[in-house]
């Protein structure tokens, strides 16, 4: 169901996201740039791993894991987490954790585009991304 993902994406909308940094605790310098960054995100299979490629002008990262293995991650932010992936129905869930807190990003396709929801203890950014 992976495959549904697997593609490069644009980011073309961004609603949210200042609040949502905000409450993970984000400094103001780091949540500046992270809201004029376009990132590009490119989704991949390799073998029985989900590969999640994200570039910009700010910080490019690589995650890769098999679905329901708990990972290492350092995240743009620097944030070091305790990082999963899943398929619940069709959508891709990612869920951090770190501290005994817990981020979660549920990305699904919505007439072709990527939308990605991030939920941390009740505020809810929504990134759109289209193919690029």
């Amino acid at each position: 169901m992976v495959d549904a993902f697997c593609a490069t994406w644009k980011l073309v909308d961004s609603q949210n996201f200042d609040d949502y940094m905000k409450a993970l605790g984000v400094g103001f310098a780091t949540r500046q740039v992270g809201n004029v960054t376009k990132p590009t995100v490119a989704i991949s299979k390799d073998g029985d791993k989900v590969v999640v490629k994200t570039m910009s002008t700010f910080r490019n990262t690589e995650i890769s894991a098999k679905m329901g293995e708990e990972f290492d991650e350092t995240t743009p932010d620097d944030r070091h987490v305790k990082s999963t992936f899943s398929m619940e129905g069709d959508k891709l869930v990612q869920v951090q954790k770190w501290n005994g807190k817990e981020t979660k990003f549920v990305r699904e396709i919505k007439d072709g585009k990527m939308v990605m929801s991030l939920t941390f203890e009740g505020v809810t950014a929504v990134r759109t991304y289209e193919k690029a």
